[in-house]
């Protein structure tokens, strides 16, 4: 006796054999792709203390009265004094200027009584600008002596320390964080078995300069710390 198989068997069998072959496939696709698109991110850091290279010191000075010429020929006074002192320093008319000339008025302003004490107030300030860190910090050591010729500084908040050479130290700093973040690419690597494969994709973050000391205000540090981070995407094998 002869069985026929149904007629559909035939293309079920088929189809289901097909659906799974390419299941099959599809499935090492994944893993695959899964394999090849093993990655690893890591940050690399550079960091060093550098030493200000500019300074700028505001001296501010006022003189108050109701005579404008008496105020006038004070302040006048207090900046003759003011110019000796920084020439005694040792500072060269390059390295000082001569801020804007403030006079006010207290009966010009709207709504001011005129039973106000002193009308007139006239305020100059001398900016000294330097590379000679090292003279500055003489320098505000020894503003007792236009204290002793009757100069009275105003709103005095000391010298402002910056550090302008970040293109001297940039590519190196660039060149330790690369390196830094392929000595840490290197360690996950090897604890996992597997081992690098080139760079996938580099980003670069700001440079920042901040006081070297996380205290009190950085800009009157002379010393800064100068800090890069780069983060870098690493393929795996």
């Amino acid at each position: 006796m002869r069985f026929s198989s149904p007629p559909f068997l035939i293309p079920a069998i088929l189809i289901a054999l097909g659906v799974a072959i390419a299941g099959f496939l599809i499935g090492q696709g994944v893993e695959n792709a899964r394999v090849g698109d093993r990655s690893v991110t890591v940050r690399g850091l550079s960091e060093r203390v550098v030493k200000s290279d500019l300074a700028v010191l505001p001296l501010r000075f006022a003189s108050a009265g109701n005579d404008l010429s008496e105020v006038q020929a004070k302040v006048d006074r207090d900046l003759a004094a003011v110019r000796a002192f920084l020439a005694q320093q040792g500072y060269t008319p390059a390295e000082i200027d001569l801020g804007r000339l403030q006079v006010t008025d207290q009966y010009a302003r709207e709504y001011q009584s005129s039973s106000v004490g002193t009308r007139y107030q006239v305020a100059q300030t001398v900016i000294v600008r330097t590379n000679n860190v090292d003279r500055v910090e003489t320098t505000t050591r020894s503003l007792d002596a236009l204290l002793r010729q009757g100069v009275v500084l105003q709103d005095y908040n000391g010298p402002s320390y910056l550090f302008t050479k970040l293109n001297d130290v940039r590519a190196e700093m660039i060149g330790q964080a690369t390196a830094s973040a392929r000595t840490g690419a290197q360690q996950f690597a090897r604890d996992s078995g597997a081992s690098l494969a080139g760079i996938r994709s580099a980003t670069q973050g700001s440079f920042e300069i901040r006081g070297r000391d996380e205290i009190g205000d950085e800009s009157s540090q002379v010393f800064k710390k100068v800090r890069v981070v780069t983060t870098i995407n690493y393929r795996l094998r």
